[in-house]
């Protein structure tokens, strides 16, 4: 596909992060890019996605579910911004379609093992597709700075990685689905598997096993949906085990408003150490013979960003990244692969189910089939 071509994108799920996708690609329109139609059964999201995209000069087409969209054949490329839940029958509407479709899904990938499983294996089968999981914080000015610096071998081999998320509870969404771990695979796939993905990449390895400590202690306690009380934990501490001997640990607080930072990120190798700073947008970096008098901190800033939106950027850099390997014609994979995005699930499984059963979790046991 050429750079000069056209391509037509559909929204699956325009909710507050379907919106957020429409704002993003309306900022890539220089590059080519349209969104032409969106799908959603919510008739309020519908209209607000609607007017947004007015507001761009857009004239999108609306269907009430992504079956009528696949079959419209009026794009190129789907966005599957739907709650958590759905993620797995959509997506094996799109690879099981006599028409072709790039597609960019949302994180998580599915909220069980065993569906992300299923669609990978039926991904396989469709070569002409590109699927890229968002796992958009890899792309955050400091994130990606500090990966750069960590791959570039500053701080020698990685020994450690701590990773602390202390921010405000979940917001509410649509019909309250992200008040439940059956919609949601729970807070640890929900919102965690974010930070999983970022330790495999800082650690350069894959997870072993995992030990986590959590509970919902402040947030949710007082609501009730159709006599229901939500039950996502609200805070965890997770010890995850690498197979090169890299130790990661997460550390969410989602009642922590009182932040600087809502993430810290700390890289520490047998040579040196490397910290990032969220929204400060800061990284520090020194050596262990420099010591505290050589610590380096720079602003990280990324010049290609034109819309900063909910996520400093990244969301922008992924569909800018995903455009350009669709127009590489499948001679650049993914950025954050189908296996990814399996993966980030199978650590966030892994800690809830430790959590549940108050033990250590290998990853080869939420990964076996029959535990699926």
């Amino acid at each position: 596909m050429a750079a000069s071509e056209t391509v037509k994108y559909g929204i699956i799920g325009v909710g507050m992060m379907g919106r957020e996708h429409l704002i993003n690609l309306n900022h890539l329109r220089s590059q080519g890019v349209v969104v032409v139609c969106i799908a959603d059964p919510h008739i309020p999201s519908q209209q607000l996605a609607l007017e947004l995209a007015q507001s761009f000069d857009w004239p999108v087409k609306v269907f009430s579910g992504h079956q009528e969209l696949l079959d419209s054949g009026l794009c190129d490329v789907l966005v599957v911004s739907s709650p958590n839940m759905t993620h797995y029958q959509i997506l094996m509407d799109i690879l099981n379609h006599p028409k072709s479709h790039h597609v960019l899904v949302e994180k998580p990938l599915c909220t069980t093992v065993s569906d992300c499983r299923k669609v990978a294996n039926a991904a396989r089968k469709r070569p002409d597709m590109l699927v890229q999981v968002g796992l958009e914080y890899r792309y955050m000015p400091p994130v990606a700075k500090l990966i750069e610096i960590v791959k570039g071998g500053t701080l020698g081999q990685v020994k450690m990685v701590a990773i602390r998320e202390h921010r405000f509870p979940f917001l509410v969404k649509v019909n309250n689905w992200n008040r439940f771990n059956a919609n949601t695979g729970g807070t640890l796939v929900e919102k965690c598997c974010h930070f999983f993905d970022l330790m495999r990449l800082f650690a350069g390895a894959n997870p072993v096993r995992v030990m986590a400590s959590g509970a919902i202690d402040v947030n949710h306690k007082d609501e009730i949906y159709d006599g229901k009380v939500p039950d996502i934990i609200d805070n965890a501490y997770v010890i995850i085990e690498f197979d090169n001997g890299a130790r990661g640990m997460l550390d969410l607080c989602m009642f922590a408003e009182g932040s600087k930072n809502e993430q810290e990120i700390s890289v520490v190798g047998h040579t040196g150490k490397g910290e990032a700073f969220v929204p400060e947008s800061i990284v520090r970096f020194g050596s262990r013979t420099d010591g505290r008098d050589g610590v380096q901190t720079l602003k990280a800033e990324d010049k290609r960003i034109k819309y900063e939106g909910l996520h400093h950027g990244s969301s922008y850099l992924e569909h800018l990244n995903l455009l350009c390997a669709i127009r590489e014609k499948g001679a650049k994979a993914p950025p954050v692969s189908l296996d990814d995005g399996l993966i980030s699930v199978a650590m966030g499984v892994a800690a809830q189910l430790s959590i549940e059963k108050a033990r250590f979790v290998s990853i080869e046991e939420v990964l076996d089939e029959h535990n699926c």
